[in-house]
């Protein structure tokens, strides 16, 4: 557990993850064209994401909408995996491949998940010998040990490599939340939307003093370098569930390039603006999401578009009921297939009480 989290502000104690879910915040750069929810969130709930005292937002950023918006359509389909065996590795000498949905900080969830995959042992160290494992970003905010989580995903890069493996990382919105924080706090940028810094935004989306106080070089450089979309074994493979990628290159190399120059430019307003298109939502789920993803597709290549970043159990539509009870919490059972079974959601919502979601692809149908 974090002491002295910013989530509740100075003084107030840890932070307490619990399975309130009203006060998922998204700010208005981020929101699909669809309608909010009227309910209000408890002001002070104790949840990781609950990013501000009393309701009040940082001084500096314009107060923001609040739930994700909810649909409760039955045009999603819900995909369970079946129990996994590791494949032998084909002629390329590749093993299997595995991804990981959102951590957000939850270093002993992301601990029990690899290892019941049979990727790392009891110690914690690779023993998957040769397979292959992404994750699609976001490894702070909002949990309690962010650093934690980058510390071990680098380890077990190395670890990997060494026993003819892999084991990379995408690029999230929360890795370039946490960068502008770094390096421009609380100078002012042009959001579109209001007064709005990388400072308050952070702080807004779950940023953990312990993170900032722990961030160091080479956890910056890391994350700088991290590509935004790969694809493996037919799957594109990205954070977001949006087309934004669309607009940094015509190609995955294009797209990583380009992301990576606006990084090392180091102009607030450009490295606000790509944080704002990487926190874009939910273009795959409604009305028109096939084609939106089938767009990616046919640029990138690929089959399916594997992402994380919104929560299935918004996807779903299993939370968020107007009488406000969300007692029980989301039942995620495993990744979520939709969009005319091009796309899936990787994002458990692991800071709702959810599960963090570490599975081997292809997926069974």
């Amino acid at each position: 557990m974090v002491e002295g989290s910013m989530t509740q502000g100075a003084g107030q104690g840890p932070v307490v993850r619990t399975a309130t879910l009203r006060d998922f915040r998204v700010p208005p750069y981020a929101q699909a064209p669809a309608a909010q929810s009227a309910a209000e969130p408890s002001a002070h709930s104790g949840h990781p994401g609950n990013a501000f005292p009393e309701g009040e937002p940082p001084e500096g950023y314009t107060p923001t909408a609040r739930d994700l918006p909810v649909i409760n359509r039955g045009d999603t389909v819900k995909m369970e995996t079946v129990p996994q065996q590791r494949p032998a590795p084909g002629e390329n000498g590749l093993g299997p491949l595995y991804v990981v949905g959102d951590v957000h900080g939850y270093y002993d969830e992301l601990v029990a998940a690899l290892h019941e995959q049979g990727l790392i042992d009891e110690a914690g160290n690779w023993s998957a010998g040769n397979a292959r494992l992404w994750f699609l970003g976001d490894f702070t905010d909002r949990g309690p040990d962010g650093i934690g989580v980058i510390d071990l995903v680098m380890r077990l890069s190395a670890e990997a490599a060494a026993a003819g493996g892999y084991c990379k990382a995408l690029m999230g919105n929360h890795e370039l939340l946490l960068l502008g924080a770094k390096r421009f706090g609380d100078t002012p940028v042009n959001s579109g939307a209001g007064t709005a810094t990388f400072q308050a935004a952070w702080l807004l989306n779950g940023g953990q003093k312990s993170d900032m106080d722990r961030l160091q070089d080479v956890h910056l450089q890391w994350m700088s370098r991290l590509d935004a979309v790969v694809e493996e074994d037919g799957h594109l493979l990205l954070h977001s569930d949006t087309t934004a990628y669309l607009e940094y290159g015509s190609t995955i190399e294009d797209v990583n390039d380009t992301v990576h120059a606006i990084l090392t430019r180091n102009d607030a307003d450009e490295c606000w603006d790509l944080f704002r298109k990487f926190t874009k939502r939910f273009a795959f789920r409604d009305e028109g999401g096939s084609t939106a993803v089938r767009e990616l597709l046919s640029t990138y290549g690929g089959e399916r578009v594997v992402h994380g970043h919104s929560p299935i159990p918004y996807l779903l539509g299993e939370v968020g009921s107007e009488d406000g009870d969300d007692s029980a919490g989301p039942v995620v059972e495993g990744p979520h297939v939709y969009a005319d079974g091009l796309a899936i959601a990787m994002d458990g919502g692991v800071t709702m009480a959810g599960k963090l979601l570490v599975v081997q692809l292809p997926l069974h149908d």
